[in-house]
């Protein structure tokens, strides 16, 4: 009998052959309510199905160098790669440390929460060493477990640091917090500036508008009533920072609310418009507050993102799948 190599044992990293992505044949299209929004998303436009068979998919990210989505898999540990050329899915990091959001920097170096590590992390472009801990403490104090991540166009990341990572055995490990405050929180790689920008009770995604100048952030503290010995909060808002000619952002203010499930994820588009997760699919808002429309995904979206060649592709990671829907403009 041949004897076997380690790297004979090693599991393989293709979780989904090549092939077109099947459309989702229960979505029944996506309700427009502002003729706004019909001039970008058709109501006929398919869903497509891109992966299945993900625990928790998370952190969507598209990284055009490579031309391939990167999405986690919380629970399963992994940062998986959907590939546009063939439609392919690959493990691209396997055994993380209960990764969730993720972002692409203009250098493409690539920006995660880890929440087992309790930390910001950074891989290199290619993924091909371990992701290296930037942001581990604030103040002396270990970080609760960072959520949610954006980079600026600035080249300065910004996080959400809730208890949801030390809290959930599935989400990483339990541990009583060091600090006592969830944060969002900016920090300059340049210089190594760590700055806590607000306070929630529970701040889950974060996300900027094309030029920086608007910061939005959710905080989703209901859904601590899914973890067992906490008790529900009352938030599932999304809040709105404007940055000052003097680079200060004040102490914002209230932009929605979803009334179904929370705002976990979310992402701005070109026109400044608002897409936002919900325990029914995806709400679209206007830069002023306005609703527009719903895309009804059929299951609780955790965090959706803008990307593809074209950039019009909208990737919603919904629960066991990654999806997508093709926009007009």
């Amino acid at each position: 009998m041949r004897a076997n190599s380690d790297s004979d044992l090693l599991p393989g990293r293709l979780l989904r052959r090549p092939g077109a992505p099947a459309a989702d044949k229960a979505f029944p299209g996506s309700q427009i309510d502002d003729p706004r929004l019909a001039e970008v998303l058709s109501p006929e436009a398919p869903l497509l199905v891109l992966h299945e068979g993900a625990i928790h998919a998370e952190g969507p990210a598209w990284q055009a160098s490579h031309d391939r989505l990167l999405f986690s898999d919380v629970p399963n540990r992994r940062l998986n790669a959907w590939y546009e050329d063939d439609g392919r899915v690959e493990v691209a990091i396997d055994a993380t440390w209960f990764m969730n959001g993720n972002a692409v920097a203009a250098d493409d170096a690539v920006w995660h929460c880890e929440h087992g590590r309790r930390c910001i992390s950074r891989s290199q472009p290619d993924l091909a060493e371990a992701p290296e801990p930037i942001v581990t403490h604030f103040e002396g104090k270990r970080l609760n477990s960072p959520n949610d991540v954006a980079v600026a166009a600035d080249g300065t990341i910004w996080f959400t640091d809730p208890i949801f990572g030390i809290a959930m055995p599935s989400q990483g490990a339990l541990a009583d917090p060091e600090l006592d405050h969830r944060s969002v929180y900016r920090f300059d790689p340049t210089s190594g500036a760590l700055a806590r920008i607000a306070d929630y009770e529970q701040p889950n995604g974060v996300a900027l508008s094309a030029d920086g100048a608007t910061l939005y952030v959710s905080d989703t503290s209901v859904s601590l009533g899914e973890v067992p010995g906490f008790s529900a909060g009352d938030k599932h808002e999304v809040w709105r920072f404007v940055a000052a000619p003097d680079g200060s952002w004040g102490d914002g203010e209230f932009f929605c609310r979803t009334d179904h499930g929370y705002p976990d994820g979310f992402a701005v588009d070109v026109r400044g418009w608002l897409w936002v997760s919900a325990g029914d699919g995806v709400h679209v808002w206007s830069a002023e507050g306005v609703r527009l429309g719903y895309v009804p995904v059929g299951a609780t979206v955790s965090n959706l993102c803008f990307g593809g060649s074209t950039g019009r592709r909208l990737f919603i990671a919904a629960q066991s799948r990654l999806v997508a829907l093709d926009l007009k403009a």
